[in-house]
């Protein structure tokens, strides 16, 4: 079963509630539909889920006051656990603005979504931070990278996006991620939550299936790629992948 709550045209709110646990699965982004109707956790006695769908901008209090309400009212719906996108923190301008507005696992911006998670007493799966890594100083770059807090507000898991995604996009020239990104060296291992064993990735990660594979033979049972694509890159990835 699935159910909606429209938002304004730049963000919305999916629940989802399947009638069966399905061992490895993935789980694509919901689309709206004309109308909305919300099914509470009580109504299907399994663990509900909550999508949340923003448009990020270079405005990172205002990003987090946009996520803030939909993760709380997710709460106040039932839902265990509330997934935000990639680049949910603020989509900048330009590679040096990124830089700039990026912060560290420890820092300002995290410290909110961990009371955020406290004070609703849910799961947050943010989907792709700008973090600046212990190798700041050196390499002058960031890294892509999904958190996962639980309802006590600890961050239980953190996996660094492995593939970056520097493509030529016709008619607007070349996307290099690499410009302002490093890899990250590692998988993370499959994390239990209220809603199951849930694997951890970023975007493009989707185009590489041997990571999707290595998850679920770790015990994965939700396979999660929050991503922010555009509207060249989106229909060219999610299109071709789960059509």
């Amino acid at each position: 079963m699935l159910g909606f709550i429209t938002r304004l045209p730049h963000r919305f709110l999916s629940l989802l509630c399947p009638g069966l646990r399905i061992p490895r699965l993935s789980v694509p982004c919901a689309q709206p539909r004309p109308r909305a109707m919300a099914i509470s956790s009580s109504s299907c006695k399994l663990p509900l889920v909550a999508v949340c769908q923003v448009t990020s901008t270079p405005d990172k209090q205002q990003n987090f006051k946009t996520c803030a309400e939909l993760v709380r009212e997710a709460a106040r719906l039932g839902a265990c656990l509330a997934f935000l996108p990639e680049a949910f923190d603020f989509i900048a301008r330009d590679p040096a603005e990124t830089l700039r507005l990026s912060e560290p696992l420890g820092g300002r911006l995290l410290e909110e979504y961990t009371r955020l998670a406290r004070e609703c007493g849910l799961w947050l799966s943010l989907g792709g931070f700008h973090e600046r890594g212990q190798d700041w100083e050196q390499t002058q770059k960031i890294y892509n990278c999904h958190v996962l807090l639980n309802s006590k507000g600890a961050v239980v898991a953190t996996y660094r996006k492995t593939h970056l995604c520097d493509v030529e996009i016709p008619g607007q020239g070349p996307m290099c991620e690499s410009n302002s990104t490093m890899p990250g060296p590692s998988l993370e291992s499959p994390v239990s939550t209220p809603a199951g064993k849930v694997g951890l990735a970023v975007c493009y990660d989707m185009r590489f299936p041997e990571l999707s594979l290595a998850l679920a033979q770790a015990g994965a049972e939700i396979l999660t790629y929050p991503s922010a694509f555009g509207s060249v890159t989106g229909p060219a990835h999610w299109e071709p992948v789960f059509s």
